[in-house]
């Protein structure tokens, strides 16, 4: 991963902060605040923004720092971004996952700030994902004791821990609830609109949690490979076996040995498809279907949301998601 250091631009942050119009979510800007009484979030990403708008209804002016389309490990936070982010009512972020993000919110110095690593229990998954601790039933909080990732070379989110936990809805749900609680916090006056949003966003994760767990319960083979390995919760979760040709982080180049083990393991766990994504490079994941002589399709780690994905919201393309992995895996 690039971790880009921000330029400080006090000056020129005042500056544009008094100049800055109010900008709309679709910019991928933050607000510089709501003029007409809503309150103001700013998410960091696809994944917090879609919570703010699920449980802030119209009583929320939502503002994503990433623009549809960008890969958000990359992100680059521009002074104009860093100016307005500290005109925010409160930030949704991910702490680990968007380094940039995570230096701009320590200068932004926001009242309400949400790191939604602190609302659930993060856990270390490498390329094969084999870490199982504290999959289910644990209390939020912090993974301080979580293990490093193996064998990706970088550490994610808290002391290594993966930071893909919206991929397992039941793990999503959880940080729905603290994100309610925080905009119940921020605007006591609309607590009960608040409330009532995230019971039902709850409900429907709940649901869907279901969908998985049944629609994954009978399956030929239990392995499937991805490009980068975004989905150890999610294969945690229903009883699988990711297999990344990447870590955690789609950056990171897999060496020779790397494929000719995944080749390997195709082969042994009776592997037909080789998952790529939408907004990284489908080059690695199409030579090892190639060589493998594997099909391809689309398992989407659900980052950003473009004309290229398959659906419109989160709970479409975790739909879409769930088809292609049972087709993959040969679901009874």
């Amino acid at each position: 991963m690039n971790v880009r250091r921000l330029i400080p631009t006090a000056a020129l942050a005042g500056a544009l902060a008094l100049a800055a119009p109010a900008l709309t979510a679709c910019s991928g800007t933050p607000s510089a605040g709501a003029a007409d009484g809503r309150l103001a979030v700013t998410a960091s990403f696809y994944p917090m923004q879609f919570l703010a708008e699920q449980i802030g209804g119209d009583r929320v002016q939502v503002a994503s720092l990433t623009k549809p389309g960008v890969e958000p490990h990359d992100l680059e936070i521009t002074p104009k971004q860093t100016a307005q982010l500290g005109e925010s009512d409160v930030v949704l972020y991910l702490k680990g996952l968007q380094p940039a993000v995570d230096e701009a919110v320590a200068q932004a110095g926001v009242k309400d700030t949400v790191d939604a690593a602190t609302l659930t229990k993060l856990d270390a998954h490498g390329p094969g994902g084999h870490d199982h601790e504290g999959a289910h039933g644990e209390e939020a909080g912090h993974s301080e004791e979580a293990g490093h990732s193996e064998g990706d070379g970088h550490s994610h989110g808290e002391a290594g821990g993966d930071p893909h936990v919206w991929l397992d809805p039941s793990k999503y749900a959880e940080i729905a609830k603290g994100v309610g609680a925080a905009l119940e916090k921020a605007d006591p006056g609309h607590a009960a609109d608040y409330r009532k949003n995230t019971d039902e966003l709850v409900g429907k994760l709940t649901a869907l949690d279901t969908e998985f767990k049944d629609g994954l319960k009978n399956t030929a083979t239990r392995t499937f490979i991805t490009t980068h390995a975004a989905f150890g919760y999610l294969a945690e979760r229903y009883g699988l076996d990711q297999e990344g040709i990447s870590g955690v982080d789609p950056e990171s180049e897999p060496s020779p040995a790397r494929m000719k083990e995944l080749q390997e393991r195709a082969k042994k766990e009776n592997v037909t498809t080789v998952f790529f994504e939408t907004l990284a490079s489908d080059k690695t994941a199409k030579s090892l279907a190639a060589d493998s002589g594997l099909k391809t399709d689309v398992l989407d780690p659900l980052e950003g949301i473009t004309d290229k994905s398959q659906g419109a919201d989160y709970f479409e393309v975790m739909r879409s998601n769930l088809k292609n992995l049972q087709k993959a895996l040969g679901a009874k």
